[in-house]
């Protein structure tokens, strides 16, 4: 059979393509909201905390940042589990609703100036409510972007899903560019960056309204009316290995592209005394080619299989991760191929990791088991990569960031080489 035939016998139907652009829509602007955290976080850091000096700020907003993280096995459990008993949608409709709440919190909270020790407070509450909405959405939005997909287009189906979240760190990222190369400095610090939350939150009514507007997916509809156990209990008991592989397949990938895509901006402008808005304009241009190149990631998926993209991924940072470190220097080319290499090494895992978590589960548990294994793992390994990295930076041990990138690749590597193939397989 030809490629041609392939795409023509798995092609999408009008009403799944609608499904996945509503869903990549709707999970663009979450996103946003997510991501802004770590992208104005040097900018802002000093309104929240008592005096100090830049980096002991920012370490002191990371940990609020990472904190966030800690939510998200709680909302991945607790929000999977409802989006099992009611439904995708259902799910997606209250995700979206408590991040862009949470976002426009952020944008309105008096500083430490103003309230004192109630900014780190309400700063706190506010992103452990983005960790709960956060911990919901991924594996809600998985769960509905393939199971609204023709058998054979899984995978570019639900590569969408991590477009729509490099979508939301890019426009995050490009706001951050725009803010940072048109206000002043003073400007940006008391209230440039309360904008770009503002937007966010904003944003989030766009993403409500897409999601209300959609239907609830063929695989949901087909088990609502039969009688489950409670999903959170079905999922430990029934498929703890299915949940372990989920986690397995998310250390790598989660601890990677958050160094990557959320952090090696600041990362670099403390490292190497590149202006912050060089580093992040090489970030949004490395990001715009890593999205593009998405969709067809999964459709190699489709054609290969999970395990070789994926191994491919991994295998490429083992190599990679010191070159990358040791060369990062202060000018703007040396960070864009830095990024750009390293985003094209992640295509193989976020065109992938959707699908190969969708394709563990029966519906009854699908969202549960994406959410809560996944949520952990990004927890412990996604939601403290920015902290360890700037705090090796700030004890003189930066030249050891490469060694924690390529023992979470060599990590991968052994995963993704002993996990069985699920290509194919019914849901």
């Amino acid at each position: 059979m030809t490629t041609v035939d392939t795409v023509v016998s798995h092609r999408l139907t009008a009403q799944q393509r609608k499904a996945i652009v509503a869903g990549a829509v709707g999970n663009t602007v979450e996103w946003v909201d997510w991501a802004v955290y770590a992208t104005f976080a040097p900018v802002f850091a000093g309104q929240f905390f008592a005096g100090g000096n830049e980096t002991t700020a920012l370490l002191s907003t990371l940990a609020v940042f990472a904190v966030g993280f800690v939510m998200r096995p709680i909302g991945g459990a607790v929000l999977g589990a409802y989006a099992d008993r009611k439904g995708r949608k259902k799910g997606l409709t209250l995700t979206i609703s408590l991040m862009a709440g949470a976002s426009i919190v952020i944008a309105l909270c008096p500083t430490y100036a103003q309230i004192g020790v109630l900014a780190p407070i309400v700063l706190l509450l506010a992103r452990l409510v983005q960790g709960f909405s956060a911990g919901g959405e991924f594996g809600s939005s998985s769960a509905f972007l393939i199971e609204s997909a023709a058998p054979g287009r899984r995978a570019f189906a639900g590569s969408w899903q991590q477009v729509s979240v490099g979508l939301g760190s890019l426009i995050a990222a490009l706001m951050g560019t725009i803010l940072n190369s048109t206000l002043s400095e003073g400007d940006l610090h008391s209230w440039g960056w309360r904008l770009a939350f503002g937007i966010a939150g904003l944003l989030g009514l766009v993403g409500l309204w897409l999601r209300v507007s959609v239907h609830e997916t063929e695989a949901f509809t087909k088990i609502s009316a039969k009688p489950r156990r409670n999903p959170l209990v079905a999922m430990l008991r029934d498929h703890p290995g299915a949940a372990l592989r989920v986690a397995g397949v998310t250390i790598a990938g989660t601890l990677i592209y958050y160094v990557w895509v959320s952090y090696m901006p600041a990362y670099a402008h403390l490292s190497t005394g590149i202006p912050l808005k060089t580093a992040l304009l090489a970030n949004t241009l490395a990001m715009v080619v890593f999205i593009a190149l998405l969709p067809f990631g999964g459709l190699l998926s489709d054609r290969l299989g999970r395990k070789a993209t994926m191994t491919a991924f991994a295998a490429g940072f083992v190599v990679f991760a010191w070159p990358a470190f040791h060369f990062l220097g202060n000018s703007f080319w040396s960070v864009f191929v830095v990024e750009l290499i390293g985003l094209v090494l992640i295509v193989g895992y976020s065109a992938n990791c959707a699908v190969i978590m969708a394709e563990q589960f029966p519906a009854e548990v699908r969202t549960t088991g994406i959410g809560l294994p996944y949520a952990l793992a990004v927890a412990l390994f996604g939601g403290t990569a920015p902290y360890v990295t700037t705090w090796l930076n700030a004890h003189h041990l930066g030249h050891l960031v490469w060694v924690y990138v390529a023992a979470a690749a060599l990590i991968g590597v052994a995963v993704y080489l002993t996990m069985p193939e699920t290509k194919g397989k019914e849901l």
